[in-house]
């Protein structure tokens, strides 16, 4: 368990740093408000979750994993199967589920009050990929938890699925420029900044779409998938209409998010 802390905090400053880098050296778009206040936001967020997660759940996905191992749980400890098989498998059965879980946050009205907070980051950039409500992301551990049951994973396979959403959420909320070549032939294979900016947009119609995280496919299979946005990545306005004051998005502001207001 040590390993897998070692091994996850790694990845997280690493492409934190490089997709940081990247974005001095080839924006995407102008950013239109304070640098320095959302990252205090979304950085604090990190740590805030993370505690949450520390002091409220006695067991996480990889503990899960190793539980279902020695039971029997899980779809794949019934069958035998290579283990490079059952890693793969599992990484993109647990990427559908993250999928369906985002698409629930969208809809029902009740996880929308949660993951609204997550939109109304007014500028996108890598810090954005970790704009979460602590009870959304305790939430969400839930039900990978009930995943990892039902499935049945390596634990290898919960590793490396989580090191690989962590790393591509902050890619594809980065503000960072890709030659359009490059983005066409990209997004067949991982959710690409340009494709993931769209989810970003004020009109919602535009919101309501490109769902994926990690794996695209789900998008295009689902009717979900929209290439671009109306106005173009320069030309849209990013987070949510009623959320367009930056006074009112401080990070104590945001934790009562959810508590207040009408959805």
């Amino acid at each position: 368990m040590q390993e897998e802390q070692i091994i996850r905090l790694s990845f997280f400053f690493g492409v934190l740093a490089f997709v940081a880098v990247w974005e001095v050296i080839a924006p995407r778009r102008a950013l239109t408000h304070s640098k320095t206040r959302r990252w205090f936001t979304n950085l604090s967020l990190v740590v805030i979750d993370t505690a949450v997660v520390r002091f409220s759940l006695p067991l996480l996905p990889v503990g899960m994993a190793y539980m279902a191992r020695e039971q029997g749980w899980g779809i794949l400890n019934m069958v035998v199967l290579p283990a490079w098989i059952k890693v793969v498998l599992a990484v993109v059965a647990l990427d559908l589920v993250i999928y369906i879980q985002h698409v629930l946050l969208h809809f029902l009205p009740i996880l929308w009050r949660l993951h609204r907070m997550h939109h109304t980051d007014l500028d996108l950039d890598v810090t954005s990929g970790n704009r979460f409500h602590p009870i959304e992301i305790v939430i969400s551990i839930g039900i990978k938890l009930m995943a990892v049951a039902l499935i049945g994973p390596p634990a290898l396979a919960v590793v490396v699925f989580e090191v690989v959403l962590n790393a591509t959420a902050q890619f594809n909320h980065g503000n960072i420029r890709l030659p359009e070549t490059i983005d066409r032939w990209l997004r067949l294979f991982v959710v690409t900044p340009d494709m993931h900016r769209v989810h970003h947009s004020v009109v919602p119609r535009e919101t309501n779409s490109n769902f994926g995280f990690n794996l695209p496919w789900w998008d295009r299979l689902c009717g979900t998938y929209r290439p671009q946005p109306e106005l173009g990545h320069t030309g849209m306005n990013i987070g949510l209409k009623e959320f367009q004051d930056p006074a009112k998005l401080s990070l104590l502001r945001l934790l009562m998010l959810p508590f207040v207001g009408r959805t």
